[in-house]
């Protein structure tokens, strides 16, 4: 059975269901509350690699952190260390839910996608 990590928001229905989807799956998980304990540069670093998507991929762009903070605009000015600083240290920029079994990562919830990567964890 694998174990995920799973950065999540707990009043986020997304992360929700995305969390009901895995353990239907018999997946293991170690959830981690996203705006308490965001991933460190490092890991997100690693986890952006591994996702083979573009880093703007990570924000999550109808969020009020990010309205608020005008990124739309900025983010095209600033360079990867700035936005991965940016995302570390303020978990409600990231997208979510972050899933990642230290090989794989998926970020938000698409039932398709979740199907194709994470399937059954027996």
């Amino acid at each position: 059975m694998s174990e995920l990590i799973v950065y999540h928001y707990p009043p986020c229905g997304t992360c929700r269901k995305a969390i009901k989807y895995l353990e239907g799956r018999g997946h293991r998980l170690d959830l981690r509350n996203i705006k308490e304990t965001p991933p460190g540069p490092a890991e997100l670093a690693e986890m952006v690699e591994l996702s083979g998507l573009e880093l703007k991929k990570f924000f999550n762009t109808s969020g009020e952190v990010y309205k608020e903070m005008g990124l739309k605009d900025k983010l095209p000015g600033m360079s990867r260390g700035e936005q991965i600083g940016l995302l570390s240290g303020n978990g409600m920029l990231i997208k979510r839910p972050l899933v990642t079994d230290g090989n794989k990562i998926t970020v938000g919830f698409k039932e398709e996608t979740y199907d194709q990567v994470w399937g059954s964890g027996k």
